[in-house]
């Protein structure tokens, strides 16, 4: 499906009854969590893991635990087996987008590694057994439509598998790439004197729940006197670059020569920012200076901390996103031609959103006080 026909797709709305499902019917209610919001804590995952017995991330020429993809020498000189794994619960509607979403989330981790071809993937789906047989033949064949579509656009086809029955429906991949070692990023060198910078706005979270609110009807649009079009507006954006493969961000990652690179997902933009700050080779402090803010979620936030709420989280940076930008550190000449040229293949824009200095204390990542926030419009 072209990408004209995709926004347009986007912008019209999910029409149950035109795909055959009843009026009332929708997809979000299968779970009881959205997309990578689903995904345990930080800090709780790191102590889990310490049941591998290692805290190496990155070893000579093999990624380990902890970052976007294991990176694995093989037998044949010069080669490498770069895989991920991602898998969530919907956060959208329209099967067809989760379709796209999930799959250009699961790519993400292979593009966050400098990797932009993927020689190979598989689809995970779990069908929620609340489904009867027609609402299910129809949703898994919308979603397995948006998923290959997506990994057409990729250059990359779908060669198996995994289907089951959950309570929940459950929608995700692997990716696999057998690369040469120069086809790899190495992510672990960025220096002070870099800055860091931003493909995609944050603010995801935030405009999909707000967005349920509506559907829902539940009292909080009135509550927190919000305005129902600026949220629809919002959603339909986030949608957008949820569906938007990280790729050609990937590519120019090597001509831009990153230092290095993570994408933005279920733990935040500070999340990620600290999984990568922390396995640089130099000591450093990845410090983030502006947010680029989806439009009007601020605003939201603004109203949810001034009741007293946590507003996702999202000013701390904890925010969960899905299928969210890529976090670079590279020089700051490199970062403004990357920008501008990544602006010029995927008509959207990136940004500087701060630096990295030298470490002078116990943090690796954190947000300045009164950080400058950005609010980010529609171009759809």
């Amino acid at each position: 499906m072209a990408s004209i026909n995709l926004i347009e797709r986007i912008l019209e709305g999910f029409d149950p009854v035109g795909n055959g499902l009843d009026n009332d019917f929708v997809l979000t209610k299968l779970t009881a969590m959205k997309g990578c919001g689903c995904k345990v804590p930080r800090d709780v995952l790191l102590q889990l893991l310490e049941t591998f017995k290692t805290d190496l991330v990155i070893n000579n020429e093999e990624v380990d635990i902890g970052l976007d993809s294991c990176v694995i020498p093989l037998r044949h000189p010069g080669l490498r087996l770069v895989q991920t794994t991602d898998f969530f619960y919907p956060l959208v509607d329209d099967p067809y987008i989760m379709g796209r979403i999930t799959c250009a989330n699961v790519l993400s981790d292979l593009y966050a590694m400098g990797v932009s071809e993927c020689d190979n993937m598989l689809m995970l789906l779990g069908v929620a057994v609340a489904l009867t047989e027609s609402q299910r033949d129809i949703i898994v064949r919308l979603f397995i439509q948006g998923f290959k579509d997506a990994a057409d656009e990729a250059d990359t086809k779908i060669r198996g598998g995994q289907t089951v029955r959950c309570p929940w429906l459950l929608l995700g991949g692997v990716a696999t790439s057998v690369a040469n070692e120069s086809e790899i990023i190495k992510v672990d060198r960025a220096v002070p004197g870099d800055v860091l910078v931003l493909t995609k706005p944050i603010g995801g979270q935030v405009a999909v729940n707000s967005y349920e609110w509506i559907k829902k009807n539940n009292g909080k649009i009135e509550e927190f006197g919000l305005d129902s079009a600026k949220i629809m507006t919002a959603f339909k954006q986030v949608c957008e670059q949820m569906c938007r493969l990280n790729r050609n961000a990937a590519k120019l990652l090597h001509k831009y020569e990153a230092h290095s690179s993570t994408d933005v997902t279920g733990f935040g933009i500070l999340g990620h920012a600290e999984n990568l700050a922390r396995v640089q080779k130099q000591p450093v402090e990845f410090i983030i200076e502006k947010l680029p803010i989806i439009e009007y979620m601020d605003e939201i936030v603004d109203k949810m901390i001034a009741t007293g709420g946590e507003g996702f989280r999202l000013f701390e940076g904890r925010s969960a996103e899905t299928s969210g930008g890529l976090l670079i550190a590279m020089s700051e000449k490199n970062a403004k031609e990357y920008i501008q040229e990544l602006h010029s293949l995927d008509r959207a824009p990136a940004w500087i959103i701060g630096r990295v200095a030298a470490k002078t204390n116990d943090s690796v990542a954190r947000i300045i006080p009164n950080v400058l926030r950005q609010s980010i419009s529609s171009s759809l």
